[in-house]
C-alpha cells in the first residue's frame, strides 16, 4: 500500500516561488510528473517556468518559456533529459492527450501539467500534485498557498531537500 505524503505551504512573494521551484527542479529525474493545478493566474505557469529554466541554467543553457495555453504543449531539452510543460486547459477529451504524446512523454521525460483534471484516468500513479491558490481579497495579492501531495516514497526525500 504506497504512503501519501502531503504538505502545505504559503509563498509570499513569486520569488519565493522561484527558488523553491528551483530547488525542486534538480530534485528531478525522467520520469517526474508534476501536476500543477489551481485556479487563472494562481502561480502554475510561474512555477513550472521556473522549473525549467533552472534545469537549462544548470547546464548553461537559457530559453524563453512561454505559457503553452495555445500551443498545447512545449518541450525543452536541458541535455539530460526532455522537459514537457503542458497546459491541457483547451483539451475537451482525454483521447486528445494521446495525440499529442504526453503519456509517453510520462515515461521517459520530466512533465509538468497545467490543468491536469482534463488527464481523467490518464494521470499516473506516481505524479506528484501541486495546488495553487491566491489567498482572499484581504491577503496580500502576491501570497500563494500550495498543497502539496504525491507518494511519499517517490517525493517526500525530494521535497523535504527543496524547501529552505
Amino acid at each position: 500500500m504506497t504512503h501519501a505524503f502531503h504538505l502545505d505551504l504559503a509563498f509570499p512573494t513569486p520569488d519565493h516561488t522561484t527558488t523553491f521551484a528551483a530547488a525542486l527542479a534538480h530534485q528531478l529525474t525522467p520520469g517526474d510528473v508534476i501536476l500543477l493545478s489551481g485556479g487563472i493566474g494562481a502561480g502554475k505557469t510561474h512555477f513550472a517556468r521556473s522549473v525549467i529554466q533552472s534545469r537549462l541554467a544548470a547546464h548553461g543553457l537559457a530559453e524563453d518559456v512561454p505559457s503553452p495555453t495555445f500551443t498545447l504543449v512545449q518541450t525543452y531539452d536541458d541535455t539530460t533529459c526532455e522537459i514537457w510543460h503542458s497546459d491541457l486547459y483547451r483539451l475537451t477529451h482525454p483521447d486528445e492527450i494521446e495525440e499529442l504524446g504526453l503519456i509517453d512523454a510520462f515515461e521517459t521525460a520530466i512533465c509538468l501539467v497545467e490543468w491536469p483534471d482534463r488527464l481523467g484516468d490518464l494521470i499516473p500513479q506516481s505524479a506528484l500534485s501541486l495546488e495553487f491558490s491566491t489567498g482572499d481579497a484581504s491577503d496580500d495579492p502576491d501570497l500563494r498557498h500550495v498543497q502539496i501531495s504525491g507518494p511519499a516514497e517517490n517525493w517526500e526525500a525530494r521535497i523535504q531537500k527543496a524547501l529552505p
